[in-house]
């Protein structure tokens, strides 16, 4: 085992805090089981990780892009959809917006997406926008809006799902709107929504949610 190599396996128990094995290594150094040994945890510590994330992101279940169907609905960019699983939207924090009626896969494509950054370490939180909404409009303090606030808006992915299906007051709209402003320009947003032109649409005149 060549000095560099022991420097990086060094470097990599260092990263992991394994300072038991960093507090002994001249005693171990060179020793075959060491690299293994930080790579299961290294491995194990991911698992973990992305077990985690999957669990805070509350997608539930869905159907895999490999069993969507194509061909309903009978308009879609499938070369579109299948770029943004490259992921190349979240590097300028681009927000993307899934347009269609009722059942042709707008949530299905969204939680895909969300399950690919997940997979490619990001954080990712999936909510419906009237259970968010509502959940926004209750608090009836500003500290406790302020820290559900912070909460939406730390993820790097959030998926506001089935915006415009419901009806909104002023005060929604606005909880909508500080939300989006929040996110824009620093983490990718993704909606979904049955209406071209929704309700809260003049509310991002100034934060558009596409670029």
């Amino acid at each position: 085992m060549n000095t560099h190599t022991t420097d990086t396996l060094r470097s990599r128990a260092q990263a992991l805090r394994l300072n038991g094995l960093i507090e002994h290594w001249s005693e171990v150094d060179g020793a075959e089981w060491i690299a293994p040994l930080i790579q299961w945890e290294e491995d194990e510590r991911a698992h973990r990780s992305l077990q985690r994330r999957i669990r805070d992101a509350r997608l539930g279940k869905f159907k895999s892009l490999g069993d969507f169907d194509w061909k309903w609905p009978k308009r879609i960019d499938r070369a579109a959809v299948e770029e943004l699983m490259s992921l190349a939207f979240l590097k300028e924090a681009t927000n993307i917006v899934l347009i269609g009626p009722n059942g042709v896969g707008k949530s299905t494509l969204a939680q895909n997406l969300a399950h690919q950054a997940l997979i490619r370490g990001h954080t990712v939180l999936f909510k419906a926008a009237g259970e968010m909404l509502g959940e926004l409009a209750a608090l009836d303090s500003d500290s406790a809006l302020r820290k559900r606030l912070h909460r939406y808006a730390a993820p790097d992915v959030l998926v506001i799902d089935e915006v415009g299906y419901l009806s909104y007051s002023n005060r929604h709209a606005d909880l909508l709107f500080e939300l989006i402003s929040r996110r824009y320009e620093a983490r990718s947003t993704i909606v979904t929504t049955n209406r071209l032109r929704c309700a809260l649409r003049n509310r991002f005149s100034t934060k558009p949610l596409t670029r």
